[in-house]
């Protein structure tokens, strides 16, 4: 799958033009990233350790900003009968202002529920109610996603005939879920965080006799070994990447030897001069 990486990410005035060319007629399918806001101690904590609550935090950030920037690039690739929106399934209520000063390119919908079955589901039928004939959750761990799958799964939803897109992860999860009609039973009885999720979810898809288009395995960013796995995909090829440039940024000022731990003080100084313009930690 690294072979589907390339392009550069659209320009601020480039996501503009995406966003105004979608207000007259809600794009074919919209893509839900499930957001959480980068508080010190409340997001991506299962990387401390190796990082600390700050670092975990920043990272969090960094990863939004590269899954929102795949987004808009696949909807400036998208075809006139697949074209994508972009939301963040956002939490914990009351952080609209973090994703509204960072993300403007991008609606919102609040998604915060004590099981995390209701909070995909919240998100598919929130996009469905903005005019969407297609609806996606997406997971926020994952910032070199290959663009190509985005515009595979609205090309597949696009088809005629109620399907899913199920996007396995290599953890046994998933990190994509599509739909064309909200399917309460997908979301039912599965054993989240767990590697039993996309089996199970499987299971649902069978038991309810729904089509499943199934796009190729790719991983999260939710532990040390897959940390050090992103390190080596950005860092391997010798020069910065274009793709997941926040990200790239933020790794090669902190950790660039891929060496995971307490930040110092000048390492800060460099990831802040590193970041791309208009990005903040």
């Amino acid at each position: 799958m690294d072979t589907m990486r390339g392009g550069e990410t659209p320009s601020a005035g480039a996501a503009s033009d995406i966003i105004d060319r979608k207000r007259g007629a809600a794009a074919h399918c919209g893509i839900a990233v499930m957001a959480k806001a980068s508080a010190p101690g409340r997001a991506k904590t299962r990387l401390v350790p190796p990082l600390d609550y700050d670092d975990a935090a920043a990272l969090n950030t960094a990863f939004l900003h590269d899954v929102f920037d795949n987004i808009l690039l696949a909807a400036s690739r998208a075809p006139p009968d697949a074209t994508i929106a972009a939301y963040a399934a956002y939490g914990p209520p009351g952080s609209e202002d973090f994703f509204r000063r960072r993300f403007p390119a991008v609606d919102l919908i609040e998604a915060w529920f004590a099981d995390f079955g209701a909070c995909l589901l919240h998100a598919i039928e929130q996009t469905f109610a903005r005019g969407h004939k297609a609806a996606v959750v997406l997971n926020a761990d994952s910032p070199t996603l290959p663009t190509a799958l985005l515009n595979e799964t609205a090309a597949a939803l696009a088809q005629p005939g109620d399907r899913a897109v199920l996007g396995p992860s290599s953890d046994g999860g998933y990190y994509l879920l599509g739909l064309k009609a909200a399917h309460r039973h997908l979301f039912e009885g599965i054993a989240w965080s767990t590697e039993c999720v996309a089996a199970q979810t499987r299971e649902r898809a069978r038991d309810i006799g729904l089509e499943l288009y199934v796009l190729p395995e790719w991983y999260d960013v939710d532990d040390a070994a897959s940390l050090r796995r992103l390190h080596a995909e950005i860092f391997d090829g010798g020069a910065m990447p274009q793709r997941a440039r926040h990200t790239a940024a933020l790794l090669s000022g902190l950790w660039p030897d891929g060496v995971f731990g307490r930040r110092s003080k000048s390492r800060i100084s460099t990831a802040a001069a590193r970041m791309p313009s208009g990005a903040t930690i």
